[in-house]
């Protein structure tokens, strides 16, 4: 009869030690612990990369010049290359293009799973277009988002490549080559029944882009008035 000075669970407690259940429940909060903490780590890096202002550091360096007063006033791979030549505008494209790529295979690597991975690639853009190191002054994400599309599913996305590649050396356009390449992956998403999740994600970046072009332009209208 249990007279109040042993605990009546002790035996249960034993056999959990016994058979390491509280160890398991000990290891379980560390890994969701360095989980959550990997999760936090990882959106924070993905909107400091996003937020390298690559176009600006460019300009300064080759022509002493803030990309965002000249051209269009995108801080972007088009813009520099129209004002700084296809070679200043290739180096833009290309990191920016790596920016988006990084973030996706960083998240890979610490076993994110797709949501998460699709998270810090839409971080990154938001960095892109609201660089931290730029006043919040940044271009329109195409590029960037590009670079995550190409390691979420690189097929759909080398055929929109290759597709505004071809259109831009015939008609030296670039809105109508970017639509006919963008437009073409969209397509062969859907053709190929990839993920809603991929389609939704492609969709909601390809938004963003013109929608901050028309924000950009009502910040500059606002400032030289």
């Amino acid at each position: 009869m249990w007279d109040g000075r042993e605990n009546p669970f002790s035996g249960y407690s034993k056999l959990k030690h016994l058979l390491g259940l509280g160890v398991v429940n000990n290891n379980e909060r560390k890994k969701r612990m360095v989980m959550n903490t990997s999760k936090v780590c990882l959106l924070l890096i993905a909107y400091l990369i996003g937020s390298i202002p690559t176009a600006l550091m460019v300009s300064r360096k080759i022509a002493k010049v803030d990309i965002r007063l000249l051209g269009d006033g995108n801080m972007g791979a088009r813009n520099t290359q129209h004002v700084l030549g296809w070679r200043a505008g290739f180096i833009v494209a290309w990191v920016d293009f790596s920016k988006g790529l990084c973030i996706i295979l960083l998240a890979r690597t610490l076993q994110m799973n797709l949501t998460w991975q699709m998270l810090a690639g839409g971080i990154t853009v938001l960095g892109h277009d609201f660089p931290l190191f730029a006043d919040f002054k940044g271009g329109q994400g195409m590029a960037t988002s590009l670079g995550t599309m190409s390691m979420l599913f690189w097929e759909e996305t080398l055929i929109g490549l290759i597709c505004f590649g071809i259109i831009y050396l015939i008609s030296r356009h670039f809105d109508l080559s970017a639509a006919c390449g963008l437009a073409l992956l969209v397509y062969f998403l859907v053709r190929n029944l990839k993920s809603l999740s991929y389609l939704t994600y492609t969709l909601a970046l390809l938004l963003t882009i013109p929608i901050k072009k028309f924000w950009d332009a009502n910040h500059r209208l606002s400032e030289s008035v």
